[in-house]
């Protein structure tokens, strides 16, 4: 028994040309709002990621600080837990002092400007102590800085337009002074 219904719509194999060029139109306006947005936040991240290092940098001269000063220039009695660092195996906290990591480099009680300074004790890096091919696998990168007071060392985030307005810096500090870390500047991120 063979049963059709009176009524059969007809059977659609396909899309027109009509439904796919509104498809692809409407592709094409979404790809063009997105792709900016998308730009802007790489943008973002490199801001973000600048913003991190300079609290990180802020925090380890103040943890690094305290302890040049818990310790009152007494050297070490041992070598450092992480013999790993500039200076004597065992800190005299006046030019160098122990951490967990190894021994940070230091003038006037904070870390010094470069490396083996305020980058190591900010953890910029995985490495200890930090190496400018480290930092450069971080994307990041540092210019200027030095073991003396006064020294200034520009720490930036690589891959924006113009890395070098992507960066801050950290000063190290004059005799009974504090180092000073400057506002970020994202011109170039």
């Amino acid at each position: 028994m063979n049963k059709h219904l009176p009524f059969r719509p007809p059977h659609q194999s396909g899309f027109t040309m009509i439904e796919l060029i509104v498809v692809i139109v409407i592709l094409g306006i979404l790809a063009a709002v997105a792709l900016p947005r998308f730009t802007n936040l790489q943008r973002d991240a490199r801001i973000a990621k600048l913003n991190a290092a300079r609290g990180a940098v802020q925090g380890a001269a103040a943890m690094i600080h305290g302890a040049a000063l818990a310790r009152g220039g007494v050297a070490d009695p041992t070598p450092c837990a992480a013999n790993f660092g500039v200076g004597p195996a065992r800190a005299n906290n006046n030019t160098n002092v122990c951490t967990e990591s190894g021994r940070v480099q230091i003038v006037n009680g904070y870390p010094t400007a470069n490396l083996n300074g305020i980058a190591s004790a900010a953890g910029l890096t995985s490495i200890f102590p930090a190496t400018a091919a480290a930092l450069t696998a971080e994307q990041m990168s540092t210019t200027g800085g030095g073991a003396g007071a006064g020294s200034v060392l520009t720490v930036r985030v690589n891959g924006g337009t113009a890395p070098a307005t992507c960066s801050f810096t950290y000063t190290a500090p004059a005799a009974n002074a504090a180092p000073v870390v400057s506002a970020v500047t994202t011109t170039g991120c």
